[in-house]
C-alpha cells in the first residue's frame, strides 16, 4: 500500500528513470499506473524539486489524448507519479508488430497525438522527449501522450540512462544542448510520423552521439523512398517537421494539426508549404569542438567518445546547376576581370560596414556598458552567428530567461546558494562570462540565491498532506517533501503529525523535509451489517471510517435488497479506509420460459345420424395458476406463441363448437384440458 490509498498489484513496465506498476486506488476504486523514479535520481535534491514541480504543472494537463496525472508525492525516499491507467501497448511496440502503419491509421494516430500535444503547449508545456515509447495506443485505438512531467524536469545529467531510446528523435537543437521550444517536439513529432509510415528512424547508428551527428549533418532521407504510395501531403507534412532550422518547421501544433486533418480528407492534394533554405556558403560549416563536447555530455559519454571532424571530412563543394557552353568567351580579360572583382567586393564591404554603423547606431548597439547586472541587457551578434553574452548577474531568473531567449540562448539552474550580498531570487554567477562569444541555441547554466541565512521552516503540523506539501514546496521555500506514514489515534488520517527537521528549525530552499503523516487509529471494528438493506449498511460501514463496494447475487434466503455477507465479518477489526465488499441480494433466482403451439381444426363427429363440424374453438392457457393466453378462434391451423412464462408447466383448455352441416343453428360443444410443459428461453 502506498501513502494509504495505492493498493500496488504488479509491475507492469520499466524504463530507464522509473518502474511503473499497476495499482488500485483505493479511495474511489480506479485503476491507476504508478510510476516510481528510480533510487539514482531520488537523491539529486535539484532534479527532484523541478520533478515535483513539474508533475504537478502536467497535473492540469486534461485531454483526451494525454495520460492524465492523478497525484504526485513521496514516500520513504520512494518518489511517484500516479496516472491514469491505459490498457493497451506504446506506439513503439506497435509499430514493431506492424512493421509500419498503413497511411490511414497514421493520420488517425498523428491527429490524436497531435491534439494531445498541442493542448500541453496552450498551457505553456513543453515535452522535450516525444517517441513512441511515451504515446500509449489503448485496445479501442485511442492515442494518448505521456510522461510530460518527468520529460520537462529533465536535464542533460538526468536522461543519459535512456538516451538510445531518445536520441532517435531529438531535435538539432537538443542535440547541441540549445534552447528549446515547442518547435523542437514538432521535430520529434515529425520523426515519429516517419517511423510510423516507414518503420525504421531516419538516422541510427552504433552509438547515440553518431545518432545526434546525423540529426545536425544529414539530410533527411524522404519518406517515399520506402514506401511507394505514401500521399504527397503525408510525406510533406513529415519532411516540414523535421526541417533542421526550427524556423523552418511549423510554427505551432495548431498549424501541424490543421494540415494533418486536411491530409486526412485529401491526402493527394499537394498544400504543404515548406520555406526555402537560406542561401549555402560553398563549405557545410564544421562542427565545432565545443559543440561536440556538448553532444558527448547529452549522451552521457566522456569527452573522448568523439572528436570534432576534421574539416576535409566534413566538406562539400555545392556545383552550380548550369555551366558556361564550352565556346563560349569571357567579356573582359582576366586581368580587367580581377579587377572589377576586387573593386565590386571593395565598395560591397563598403556598403555593409556603412549600413551596421546606420542601424547600430539607431538601435544603440555600440552604447558604454554602465556596470554590471541590470545595466547591461544588449546583445551583440558577430556575422558567423555567434552571440556575445551579456551580464545578467544580479537579474531574477525570469528577467534573465526572458532576456537571453530572446537573444537565442537557453537558461538552467544548477543551484541554489544562500549569500549575503545578493536579494533572494537573484542570480549570483553564470558559467558563460560576459564579452564571451557562445553559439545560438547554448544553455546558461546559474547559481540563484537562496536567502541570506535560510530561513524558519513554517508550521504545518495538523494541516491535511496535500496542504502542507504545496506549502513547502512553492514560493517562497522551494523545498524537497518526502512522506512516511504512522498510525494515531489522536490525528486524523491523512493529517501531519510532525516534521523533520522540527518546525521552527532553520533550513534553505532545496533542502529535504519529511513529513510524517497520520494514518489514523492503527485498527477499527467493523460493524455487522447482514440482512440490513444496501442504504443502512453504507451508512454504517461509512460511519466507521470505511470505503464500500456493492456486488449483488440471487438468493432464496434472504429477501431482496438486504446483505447477504460481508467481506470482513462484523466484530473483526481493519484498518481505517479499508475497503469493505457486500453483497446484496437479488432475491430468488427466476426463470423464464416460451410455448410454441398449432391448433388445427378437429376432426368431424357424427351423431344421430348428422355430420357436425368444428366451427369454431375457445382457448384458455394457463402457466401455473396464471392465465397467459385466450381468444375466440375461427379459423385453422392457428399458430400460438408465447413468451416470458413464469412457470415451466402449465394446461391448456379448449372449448371446441360444433355445428350441424345441414343446419348451421344445430350446434352443440365439447371441452378439452391437457396438462403441458414450457420449453426453457
Amino acid at each position: 500500500m502506498l501513502a494509504g490509498r495505492y493498493k500496488i498489484l504488479n509491475k507492469i513496465g520499466a524504463g530507464g528513470m522509473s518502474d511503473v506498476y499497476k495499482a488500485i486506488d483505493t479511495l474511489i476504486e480506479r485503476d491507476v499506473a504508478i510510476k516510481v523514479l528510480k533510487p539514482e535520481y531520488s537523491e539529486d535534491v535539484n532534479f527532484l524539486t523541478k520533478f515535483h514541480t513539474e508533475a504537478k504543472a502536467a497535473g492540469v494537463l486534461q485531454n483526451p489524448n494525454i495520460v492524465n496525472v492523478y497525484d504526485v508525492g513521496s514516500e520513504n525516499k520512494l518518489h511517484y507519479i500516479v496516472m491514469e491507467y491505459v490498457e493497451g501497448i506504446t506506439l513503439k511496440t506497435y509499430i514493431e508488430k506492424c512493421e509500419r502503419i498503413s497511411v490511414k491509421e497514421s493520420l488517425a494516430i498523428a491527429i490524436q497525438v497531435a491534439n494531445g500535444i498541442r493542448a500541453a503547449h496552450n498551457k505553456g508545456i513543453i515535452h522535450r522527449d516525444i517517441k513512441p515509447q511515451n504515446i500509449m495506443v489503448s485496445i479501442d485505438g485511442k492515442a494518448k501522450v505521456t510522461d510530460f512531467g518527468i520529460a520537462r524536469a529533465t536535464t542533460s545529467n538526468t536522461i543519459s540512462s535512456d538516451v538510445m531510446g531518445s536520441v532517435h528523435y531529438t531535435s538539432p537543437e537538443q542535440a547541441r544542448n540549445g534552447f528549446v521550444d515547442a518547435k523542437s517536439d514538432i521535430y520529434s513529432f515529425g520523426i515519429v510520423m516517419y517511423e510510423m509510415v516507414t518503420g525504421r528512424v531516419p538516422f541510427d547508428g552504433d552509438s547515440a552521439v553518431s545518432v545526434a551527428l546525423q540529426h545536425l549533418q544529414e539530410e533527411i532521407i524522404r519518406p517515399s523512398a520506402y514506401v511507394d504510395d505514401l500521399p504527397i501531403s503525408l510525406e510533406k507534412i513529415i519532411l516540414k517537421c523535421t526541417q533542421k532550422s526550427p524556423d523552418r518547421r511549423y510554427h505551432s501544433m495548431d498549424e501541424l494539426l490543421e494540415d494533418l486533418k486536411r491530409a486526412a480528407k485529401n491526402p493527394d492534394e499537394d498544400f504543404v508549404v515548406i520555406d526555402p533554405a537560406p542561401a549555402v556558403s560553398n563549405v557545410t560549416r564544421v562542427i565545432s569542438k565545443e559543440e561536440v563536447d556538448k553532444i558527448n555530455e547529452i549522451a552521457g559519454t566522456t569527452e573522448d567518445t568523439v572528436s570534432a571532424p576534421k574539416a576535409k571530412d566534413m566538406r562539400k563543394v555545392f556545383d552550380d546547376d548550369d555551366d558556361d557552353d564550352d565556346d563560349s568567351k569571357p567579356l573582359l580579360s582576366p586581368k580587367w576581370e580581377k579587377i572589377v572583382t576586387i573593386g565590386g567586393i571593395a565598395v560591397a564591404a563598403a556598403l555593409i560596414i556603412l549600413i551596421i554603423l546606420i542601424v547600430g547606431t539607431i538601435m544603440d548597439w555600440f552604447s558604454v556598458s554602465k556596470g554590471p547586472g541590470k545595466n547591461d541587457p544588449n546583445p551583440v551578434v558577430d556575422d558567423a552567428d555567434k552571440i556575445e553574452m551579456i551580464n545578467i548577474v544580479g537579474f531574477t531568473f525570469d528577467e534573465a530567461q526572458r532576456l537571453l531567449n530572446e537573444m537565442g540562448l537557453g537558461i538552467q539552474i544548477t543551484a541554489a546558494e544562500t549569500s549575503e550580498e545578493y536579494e533572494e531570487g537573484q542570480i549570483m554567477s553564470q558559467s558563460v562570462e560576459k564579452g564571451e562569444m557562445v553559439e545560438k541555441n547554448t544553455t546558461i547554466k546559474v547559481v540563484v540565491c537562496a536567502g541570506t541565512e535560510g530561513f524558519q521552516l513554517p508550521k504545518v503540523s495538523n494541516l491535511m498532506q496535500e496542504e502542507a506539501t504545496k506549502l513547502l514546496m512553492s514560493s517562497p521555500y522551494y523545498l524537497v517533501v518526502s512522506v512516511t506514514y504512522e498510525y494515531s489515534s489522536t490525528v486524523e488520517a491523512m493529517r501531519v503529525i510532525s516534521v523533520n527537521p522540527r518546525e521552527g528549525s532553520t533550513v534553505h530552499s532545496g533542502d529535504s523535509i519529511t513529513l510524517v503523516i497520520s494514518r489514523g487509529p492503527e485498527s477499527v471494528e467493523v460493524p455487522d451489517v447482514t440482512n440490513m438493506t444496501e442504504s443502512e449498511a453504507r451508512a454504517a460501514l461509512t460511519a466507521a471510517g470505511f470505503s464500500v463496494t456493492v456486488t449483488s447475487e440471487y438468493s432464496d434466503q434472504v429477501e431482496a435488497g438486504r446483505v447477504i455477507s460481508q467481506s470482513i465479518a462484523g466484530g473483526k477489526t481493519a484498518a481505517p479506509a479499508s475497503t469493505i465488499k457486500i453483497i446484496v441480494s437479488l432475491g430468488p433466482e427466476s426463470h423464464l420460459y416460451k410455448y410454441k403451439g398449432s391448433l388445427s381444426a378437429a376432426q368431424d363427429i357424427i351423431k344421430d345420424g348428422y355430420t357436425y363440424h368444428a366451427v369454431k374453438a375457445y382457448i384458455e392457457i394457463y402457466s401455473g395458476d396464471d392465465l397467459v393466453f385466450a381468444e375466440e378462434i375461427t379459423s385453422f391451423p392457428y399458430e400460438i406463441d408465447l413468451s416470458d412464462l413464469p412457470e415451466e408447466l402449465g394446461t391448456v383448455k379448449i372449448v371446441w363448437v360444433y355445428a350441424n352441416e345441414s343446419n348451421s343453428s344445430d350446434t352443440f360443444i365439447q371441452e378439452e384440458q391437457r396438462s403441458i410443459t414450457f420449453s426453457a428461453q
